[in-house]
């Protein structure tokens, strides 16, 4: 009969188990932790069109109260010349 080199039947039946089940596991974790990154940036890339959306209708209404108020400073102007009790 061969016999098997006891380091290497030792080494075969305790050690080779865990080292399979540790690289297994830390490539698990690589790939879920990958996948979650990419949630994450899908979340951001999400969040950052939804703050670009509402800083562009901010944007559209502030151009639109300064159309409103474009020709208001003459307006002014115009009626202190008008209701002043002192001409000029």
């Amino acid at each position: 009969m061969n016999q098997v080199n006891p380091p290497l039947q030792l080494f075969m039946s305790v050690a080779l188990p865990i080292m399979v089940t540790l690289v297994a596991t830390v490539w698990i974790a690589q790939w879920s932790q990958n996948k979650r990154f990419d949630d994450l940036n899908r979340r951001f890339d999400d969040l950052k069109a939804d703050m670009n959306r509402r800083f562009d209708e901010v944007n559209k209404r502030l151009d639109r109260i300064e159309t409103k108020l474009d020709g208001h400073e003459e307006r002014i102007v115009r009626l202190e010349e008008r209701t002043s009790p002192v001409r000029r």
